[in-house]
């Protein structure tokens, strides 16, 4: 049935391009919210795109040589080298004449917020013509669900378990790359596949370095069941603990506002890397929420278009 039979079937109107490039037989874990991200993400950008993938979960998720389920071009690369590789092939592709192909660096949180960040730092420098997507799981999951510093305060990792769990903030990679003042930074989410097919598409249409974060749940080193992975992704934002924006030339959008956010308890209470959080650690984590929350206002109220800028 294709999408013209289906609408008249059908009440609800589609929102997402049509055609399936990813392919279902690739080696994801069941729920894994990075596997939704690169089927959203290839829906978005088609075709005529080239992936540069380092050592993370998605080296593994496209399948052993020969084999690979992306379908689209794939260069796997050294766990610090996502955005140098992707600056590499998009010069070869100018240097081609083939402008109109779209170099995509796409890397987990340790391969972006930790081992990759100097690479991305001089790319971003340089404004090198890509996009650069980090599928943010929180921790090193492809090597044994070890933190990093994308795992936010209170989580049990094998590397800080539940007696000594994560201190300390989660490092804001957003701000990191707009004070790079780069063309385009936005997050998106799993759970709101319209969102993040948009900014992709935006993305692609814009020259420069494009930057993506992508909240994608990990039901294994999380500790949830597969089939709640949108249910968390979606609480993430409706409780503000991962906020929808974009930073286009400097200036900020909040694309998703919660009148009524939910208590960050309820998104806690979901995943097992949390259980083991006493009330007041509960609450420290809803002042830091509320904290981050009104300070994206304020840059918003400062930086944004009713601002003037």
């Amino acid at each position: 049935m294709n999408a013209a039979e289906l609408q008249k079937k059908t009440p609800f109107r589609l929102t997402l391009p049509e055609e399936e490039i990813l392919s279902p037989g690739h080696l994801a874990c069941q729920g894994c919210g990075a596997a939704m991200a690169m089927r959203y993400a290839l829906k978005a950008l088609g075709r005529n795109t080239i992936l540069s993938i380092p050592a993370c979960c998605w080296a593994v998720i496209d399948g052993p040589f020969p084999y690979s389920a992306a379908g689209v071009p794939v260069f796997h690369c050294a766990f610090e080298t996502a955005a140098s590789t992707a600056a590499g092939i998009t010069h070869a592709l100018s240097r081609l004449g083939l402008d109109e192909i779209t170099t995509v660096a796409w890397a987990g949180d340790g391969g972006t917020f930790d081992i990759g960040l100097q690479a991305l730092s001089g790319a971003a420098e340089r404004n090198d013509n890509m996009i650069y997507v980090v599928y943010d799981n929180e921790a090193y999951m492809n090597t044994g669900i070890q933190r990093s510093s994308a795992t936010p305060h209170g989580a049990w990792t094998t590397t800080t378990p539940t007696l000594q769990f994560k201190k300390g903030p989660k490092k804001n990679i957003m701000e990191i790359m707009v004070a790079h003042s780069i063309p385009y930074a936005a997050t998106a989410n799993i759970a709101y596949p319209e969102d993040l097919v948009k900014k992709l598409q935006k993305a692609r249409s814009l020259r420069g370095m494009r930057f993506l974060h992508v909240y994608a749940p990990c039901p294994t080193g999380w500790k949830h069941a597969p089939g709640v992975t949108v249910k968390i992704a979606r609480m993430a934002t409706e409780c503000n603990v991962f906020p929808i924006y974009e930073v286009e030339e400097g200036v900020y959008s909040i694309n998703r506002r919660n009148p009524n956010p939910k208590p960050v308890a309820e998104y806690l209470k979901m995943q097992g890397r949390f259980h083991h959080l006493r009330e007041e650690d509960v609450q420290f984590i809803q002042s830091r929420v509320d904290r981050d929350w009104q300070r994206l206002i304020k840059l918003e109220q400062a930086f944004g278009k009713a601002a003037g800028t």
